[in-house]
């Protein structure tokens, strides 16, 4: 960030739930195993009741902020007050909230106002930061992402079948790729392990719950400091999807679905719409369903959820096509993937049968659609539905 792209009043949240994790960790490095942190009957006999968090792990995230938001690459961070008003426990949501107070133009300081709260909005600690921008160190690193050609794919939900095949091929085709991932951090690494180890590319794992918005911001951010770009968005997200019907369903059940589909990509597209509007290039593409064509009976919260996501898709591609944006969707049949695993055989066998190809659609065959429309060779392409099918629905 230029110093004089920073203004005053200008705010940033950055946001961390602390776990026992970060105390062991702390105090392995530290060396600080003052009982009143880390044993539960010594606290108990202190006003305190149960053990306190360090503060300097709270106040450790206002160099996250400082190094990684505001002014990010190039701050050198020289001073700084702190007053602890408040216990942070374990299990807290701590939100490490800056505001530039203050410019100093001659030497190119900015003093921050920190506050850092906890997930019922008090106060836990706060004090001044002051921060000397490094512009040269700033123009170096941005002349390092001007000279950087190479793409990035942002993969939401990259762990699943369907969203392993494609970040391998998007990898294979030239794009770094951000790997999303919900809880399955081991099958994350491994997915980035492979990516990398051919030396196709660069891949980063990132954890994040698609429901939560301030997760959202938190991915992008690490991704955008990571890569400096996101060209592509494919979103392979899936949750189980329960044979229910039409008189058993909630609307919890719709919701689901509709999260997912809607919700989250709202969330996520918001936040990286613009910087491809800026650039006037980008490749938004959407994982949609056979069921918006053909409806099975039993899954109407799904099939709603498909429909709306193309509704949704297609007034994207309206908008943001003048842009340089291609907005497309993938539509597979059904597909052989971990997710499906439940499905009766019977059910899997009929299906087969029914497709002109004689067999299921594979998470390979949908990663080729997204390669596709990923790729330059699609640049004519926008508000389109690729039907990988089989030729089980003929449009």
């Amino acid at each position: 960030m230029k110093y004089e792209d920073i203004y005053i009043g200008q705010k940033e949240v950055l946001r961390h739930k602390v776990t026992q994790a970060d105390i062991d960790k702390f105090v392995d490095l530290s060396g600080d195993d003052n009982k009143l942190h880390v044993d539960k009957d010594f606290a108990a006999k202190t006003s305190f009741r149960k053990p306190v968090v360090h503060g300097m792990i709270g106040a450790s995230f206002i160099s996250t902020m400082i190094g990684t938001r505001i002014p990010g690459d190039g701050a050198l961070w020289f001073s700084q007050t702190l007053e602890f008003l408040l216990p942070v426990r374990i299990g807290d949501e701590i939100s490490v909230i800056a505001e530039v107070t203050k410019k100093i133009d001659k030497e190119k300081i900015i003093e921050l106002n920190i506050e850092i709260q906890n997930q019922n909005r008090q106060v836990v600690t706060r004090g001044t930061s002051k921060v000397k921008v490094l512009e040269e160190l700033v123009q170096a690193a941005e002349q390092v992402l001007q000279e950087q050609v190479q793409k990035t794919a942002l993969v939401v939900g990259a762990t699943g079948g369907i969203g392993s095949a494609v970040s391998l091929q998007l990898a294979k085709d030239g794009y770094n790729v951000v790997l999303h991932y919900n809880s399955n951090r081991d099958k994350a690494l491994a997915l980035k392990n492979e990516i990398e180890k051919d030396g196709q590319g660069k891949a980063v794992a990132l954890a994040a719950d698609i429901n939560r918005e301030e997760d959202i911001d938190e991915l992008i951010g690490q991704a955008m400091r990571e890569f400096g770009r996101i060209d592509c968005f494919v979103n392979c997200a899936s949750t189980p999807i329960p044979y229910i019907g039409f008189a058993d369903l909630k609307w919890d059940d719709f919701l689901s679905q509709f999260n997912l589909n809607i919700k989250a990509n709202t969330a996520f597209l918001q936040k990286i719409i613009p910087q491809m509007v800026e650039r006037k290039a980008g490749k938004i593409i959407f994982i949609s369903s056979e069921v918006a064509d053909k409806p099975r009976k039993k899954w109407t919260h799904y099939t709603a959820a498909k429909c709306a996501l193309e509704g949704f898709a297609k007034s994207l591609a309206e908008e943001f096509s003048p842009s340089g944006i291609n907005v497309n969707m993938v539509s597979p049949g059904l597909v052989a993937t971990d997710l499906t695993a439940d499905i009766p055989e019977k059910l899997k066998l009929l299906s087969a049968m029914q497709t002109p190809l004689r067999r299921l659609c594979t998470a390979e065959d949908v990663a080729g659609a997204v390669s596709f429309l990923a790729s330059d060779k699609a640049g004519y392409l926008s508000g389109e539905v690729i039907r990988v099918n089989g030729g089980q629905v003929m449009i």
